[in-house]
């Protein structure tokens, strides 16, 4: 959780305690929300576990960037 942590920190400018609030914050309403299998995933790639690819979800947060839609998914509105 720490990466993401910092990521927030550079990426919007905020100082670290309030990051570490905001990404508690939605990590907590994220794992109450979804199912509980899902929710472990979510601690387990907060901890450095098999879901490295968090980083890589949340990588464009603050930095002005789009991602690119995916051959064959479907935009959301």
């Amino acid at each position: 959780m720490d990466d993401l942590i910092k990521m927030v920190t550079d990426r919007v400018g905020i100082p670290q305690d309030k990051a570490r609030s905001a990404v508690e914050l939605i990590v907590g309403q994220l794992k109450s929300r979804l199912p509980g299998p899902v929710g472990s995933q979510i601690d387990n790639a907060l901890s450095g576990g098999n879901g490295g690819g968090l980083g890589g979800a949340v990588g464009g947060i603050g930095s002005g960037q789009q991602q690119q839609q995916q051959p064959g998914s479907r935009e959301r509105h």
